[in-house]
């Protein structure tokens, strides 16, 4: 009986690869999705996020309104010359961009320090659920604050733009096709190439 009821674990310890105990044969064939941001300074925050932040760049916390013809003023100066963004829109674009970029630089290093304060905490067993609650409202404050930041500043840029401006954006950024590729059977293809800017 005893050599019966041993038997199937030794041959399963047999068939394990060399080095792997029965203790380990759990995580074989399933790697966490994780494995690897136990080595971060702040498990929650890639090195790319960090330094995203740190930037006053986006985060991808604009999408509601760069996906909906609200474009964003970085990447508005970034196309100007594809654009044709005149003087006065560069000067006044360039501004919105400063404002926003020394507000969220300033709301991403607070974000950081609060999801260090959770880091730090968890890492001493120091953290109870009231701290635990007060950290998070903390860290989801500053999130949402960052988002206003860069929310906002998406709404002042469709005034100063035309609908012609907009729709190039819209192209250059791949979020429509370009007119200019083919000209449709039935249109004139210099008047096609005129309306839609392609000659510019």
């Amino acid at each position: 009986m005893r050599i019966r009821r041993f038997a199937a674990p030794c041959l399963f310890l047999a068939s394990l690869p060399s080095g792997v105990t029965a203790q380990d044969h759990r995580h074989i064939g399933s790697t966490s999705p994780y494995a690897g941001w136990e080595t971060r300074a702040i498990k929650s925050l890639s090195n790319a996020d960090i330094e995203e932040l740190r930037r006053g760049g986006g985060w991808g916390l604009a999408l509601a309104a760069e996906l909906n013809r609200a474009p964003g003023p970085a990447h508005l100066l970034e196309l100007k010359g594809e654009i044709g963004l005149s003087a006065d829109q560069v000067a006044e674009i360039s501004a919105i961009h400063a404002t926003m970029k020394h507000e969220a630089m300033a709301v991403g290093e607070r974000f950081i320090a609060v999801e260090e304060a959770i880091e730090r905490a968890f890492v001493r067993a120091e953290l109870d659920e009231e701290q635990l609650r007060f950290l998070k409202e903390q860290s989801a404050a500053a999130r949402a604050e960052l988002r206003f930041v860069h929310l906002s500043r998406h709404l002042l840029t469709p005034p100063l733009l035309t609908d012609a401006q907009v729709e190039r954006y819209e192209v250059l950024r791949g979020y429509s096709p370009d007119p200019c590729a083919s000209v449709p059977e039935g249109h004139d293809p210099a008047m096609w190439r005129r309306h839609n800017g392609c000659d510019r």
